[in-house]
């Protein structure tokens, strides 16, 4: 079995491997190694182009430009700036600083002075009256004003029980003097008048007013009731007039009316014993 597996294994996976593998590896390696060489080369050859075109664009160019405007920019403005910082707007500035702390000194001792003469003419002269004379009068007018307002209390209260005592005199003249008399003249005089008079005088010209008021009302009930009923002859009269006189113009024999108690012209009626009439002529029913 050794044998046999050098002989049919061993042996011809090593000449495979001596003819076929390593040469094709070895030249596979050689492509391989052939390529990353090109593309290194490549990229080699792309680097330094795009180096070059970088460092003109970015490097070159804006060193090219400072060349060009340093010269411009140091002595065409900062030169003249700083000789103009320098010569003109420190020194100005300082006088005005100068004169900003100088109108402020000046205004401060303005004010402390408009201050002191306001306190001396007008706050010490108002304090001094105000302790001096304001404060003794007020207190004195305050004990004034509390001794007047006792006084006038006390005025009132006796006032009260002077003007209580003269309303209870007056009200006791008043209900002796006037209203005992007034309520025995109602109680004694006018309380019998008055029922004689309403006795003997206003209850029967009632009755008679109420009499005469119901004949007055029979009376137009009455003549009422004629005017209804000479009405309804009158009608009944010019109704068979004129039907004696259209049986004279046209002809045919006398027909008895037939009384309706309600016209109701052919509409519904709540009435009792109401019928609707005909609404046919005189002349389509004889016809």
């Amino acid at each position: 079995m050794a044998r046999l597996a050098v002989n049919l294994v061993a042996a011809p996976a090593g000449w495979l491997f001596r003819t076929v593998l390593a040469p094709l590896g070895r030249g596979v390696g050689r492509v391989v190694r052939g390529i990353g060489t090109g593309i290194g080369l490549a990229a080699q050859g792309i680097g330094f182009v795009l180096g070059r075109v970088l460092w003109a664009v970015f490097v070159r160019t804006p060193a090219t430009l400072w060349r060009l405007l340093h010269p411009l920019l140091r002595y065409g403005l900062l030169a003249p700036g700083s000789w103009l910082y320098r010569n003109a707007l420190t020194p100005l500035g300082h006088a005005t600083a100068w004169l900003g702390r100088a109108v402020g000194a000046a205004l401060t001792a303005l004010a402390r002075g408009l201050g002191a003469l306001v306190a001396v003419l007008f706050v010490v002269p108002v304090v001094w009256a105000y302790r001096q004379v304001l404060t003794p009068l007020g207190r004195a007018l305050a004990v004034v004003a509390r001794e007047i307002g006792h006084a006038v209390g006390h005025a009132w209260r006796a006032a009260g029980f002077v003007s209580r005592a003269v309303g209870r005199g007056l009200k006791w003249l008043g209900r002796n003097l006037v209203g005992r008399p007034l309520r025995w003249v109602y109680a004694a005089l006018l309380t019998p008048v008055g029922h004689w008079v309403r006795d003997t005088v206003l209850r029967p010209a009632g009755r008679a007013v109420r009499g005469v008021g119901r004949i007055a009302a029979d009376a137009a009930r009455g003549a009422g009731h004629a005017a209804r009923e000479a009405l309804a002859s009158a009608r009944e009269t010019v109704r068979n007039a004129r039907q004696e006189a259209w049986r004279a113009l046209v002809g045919g024999s006398p027909r008895e009316r037939v009384e309706h108690r309600a016209r109701t012209l052919g509409s519904t009626t709540t009435a009792s014993g109401a019928v609707p009439a005909p609404e046919i002529s005189l002349s389509k029913t004889e016809g």
